[in-house]
């Protein structure tokens, strides 16, 4: 991402605005910024809605803080570091693991908070806020989130957003060395959480689905609408990860054995075998709306949303969601 200033007549009338306490003029000024910072909190917090709430808090504390901002650096990074500490103030009082039950077999540490961010609400202008798909993936999330607050920040501002260690060190107030050697610890936790994933996270990547995904996708929806558990279980893989939140733990399980498992809680049998489906994405992921139309009920309603990660032609993982009461996925509520 790059961080140039604002042009001059910009900057200056940003500095007046403050100055003046223009409201009005501030906020039409920081907007054009609201959906890369909330990124930027998703990225750091795995929240949709939290980062809602903390990017609203970093307008606030911009604004009690105008007068502060004296132009030497560019108001993006003024911004960030209001809002990574935003964040970071956020996560001191919210526990972010949660012990996974020793019980579940192929349960690894997941994050139970965690919720989808619809590519909808994902910045536009490639020129300032180009989300490269690797950095906004669900499994790239959740290994953030494995890194403690501080070296979590290093990391998304230095290996994410491509900042200098100087400028990182400066924002979080650390030494340049600390922020060196957090980088070094965060990256070896991420290598960890995403083995065999491509970790340039900085380079240019596609953001588009391809035909393949888009196929494994409609089988994938139709199978649901046709309650046809054969072919569902044909589309995934021997080696299924499959997390339903914000139940804790993830279950890395064969094709037929997850299929059983749907089957035994009750779907695809009578109150649960009329679907209907919506293709989406999130997190520039191929997924599926899901709605069931429950017997008596003239409408098919919003049930849940499976966000797949498409391997060589089948479903390698899949991550479900209670869709109900997410105004700001922009899915319908009814078919």
């Amino acid at each position: 991402m790059t961080d140039g200033s604002l042009p001059g007549d910009d900057k200056d009338a940003f500095i007046a605005a403050a100055r003046s306490k223009d409201a009005a003029r501030f906020a039409f000024i920081t907007e054009r910024y609201r959906r890369e910072l909330h990124v930027h909190c998703y990225r750091m917090l795995a929240h949709y809605e939290d980062a809602q709430d903390m990017t609203q808090e970093t307008f606030l504390r911009a604004w009690n803080k105008r007068e502060s901002f004296k132009g030497h650096a560019a108001l993006r990074t003024w911004l960030y570091r209001i809002a990574t500490n935003a964040c970071l103030d956020f996560l001191d009082k919210r526990n972010d693991r949660v012990p996974v039950p020793a019980e579940l077999p192929g349960a690894g540490s997941e994050v139970h908070y965690l919720q989808p961010y619809p590519d909808r609400m994902l910045p536009e202008d490639p020129q300032e806020s180009v989300v490269a798909r690797e950095t906004i993936e669900l499994a790239f999330i959740v290994a953030v989130q494995h890194l403690p607050p501080r070296q979590r920040a290093v990391f998304v501002v230095r290996d994410v957003l491509g900042w200098p260690a100087s400028k990182a060190a400066d924002v979080l107030e650390l030494t340049v060395a600390s922020v060196t050697s957090a980088l070094q610890r965060a990256r070896v936790t991420m290598r960890e959480r995403l083995p065999g994933r491509r970790l340039d996270w900085r380079s240019p990547a596609t953001h588009e689905l391809s035909d393949d995904e888009r196929g494994v996708v409609r089988s994938y929806m139709d199978a649901h609408e046709r309650n046809d558990l054969d072919g569902l279980t044909a589309l995934l893989r021997d080696d299924l990860r499959f997390t339903m939140l914000p139940d804790p733990g993830a279950l890395v399980v064969t094709a037929e054995d997850a299929v059983d498992g749907w089957v035994s809680s009750g779907l695809f049998r009578r109150g649960y075998d009329d679907w209907r489906c919506i293709a989406t994405t999130v997190n520039r992921m191929p997924a599926a709306a899901l709605y069931l139309r429950a017997p008596g009920d003239p409408e098919h309603r919003l049930f849940t949303i499976a966000v797949l990660r498409i391997a060589d032609g089948k479903i390698a993982e899949l991550t479900g969601f209670d869709a109900t009461d997410k105004p700001w996925l922009g899915l319908p509520a009814t078919l």
